[in-house]
């Protein structure tokens, strides 16, 4: 029997790629995504269930399966209120992750970002550190956070300051060697290869994985 995955941002960059991987992968029976209206997509091992997610609750007895992959987040462009981006990048993925796991889900895979600090003054950095703290409180068999640079891949959305610091890095990555490896923005194929392979593996406790380890789980 294969396994059965639960995948919450299946349209954005990195989900995108991690949904491919796992409806192509003969590991995994059946993907179940959470989307707020139905993707463009058919295959069949995937199973589309559209949520409202002010709601999750209603759909608790529906979110099962053996993994869980996150890959849910937003931008201030896209949630200009401080309150909705908490809901999108903290809220939802700690309500699935008790969710899912209160119904037998072993692993929880969730993109985090570099520099994720529960303490920070940035907000967006202290938002991903109390998104990691709060999953880790989750009693999943084994919780892998990521933590990737500067994300490269092809946006469905143009955004000029993002696509001018990434052709800067293209320039930049080379130099940063050593310790600085880890600031080195990374192909988002890749970090969806690393949350792949990882969970084909079997371990047991919380697992943070640097941009420079994940460049390396994923190539």
């Amino acid at each position: 029997m294969g396994k059965k995955a639960i995948l919450l941002g299946a349209s954005g960059l990195i989900g995108t790629h991690l949904l491919s991987l796992l409806l192509n992968s003969c590991t995994y029976e059946q993907v179940l995504i959470l989307v707020r209206k139905e993707l463009d997509v058919q295959h069949p091992k995937l199973r589309q269930l559209v949520v409202d997610f002010e709601f999750l609750n209603q759909y608790a007895h529906e979110i099962k399966g053996d993994v869980v992959f996150c890959c849910l987040g937003t931008t201030k462009s896209k949630t200009p209120d401080p309150a909705q981006y908490r809901k999108i990048d903290l809220q939802y993925p700690v309500d699935v992750a008790w969710m899912a796991q209160s119904n037998g889900a072993e692993q929880y895979h969730l993109v985090s970002a570099l520099g994720a600090n529960r303490n920070s003054s940035i907000f967006y950095s202290k938002l991903k550190g109390e998104a990691e703290h709060e999953i880790k409180a989750v009693p999943f068999k084994a919780i892998h956070i990521y933590q990737p640079s500067l994300l490269d891949g092809d946006r469905k959305e143009s955004r000029f300051g993002e696509s001018t610091m990434i052709g800067i890095m293209h320039v930049l990555n080379p130099l940063l060697i050593g310790s600085l490896k880890k600031y080195r923005s990374i192909k988002v194929s890749k970090v969806a290869m690393a949350m792949f392979r990882k969970s084909t593996e079997e371990h047991k406790g919380i697992y943070t994985y640097t941009s420079e380890q994940i460049e390396t789980i994923g190539s």
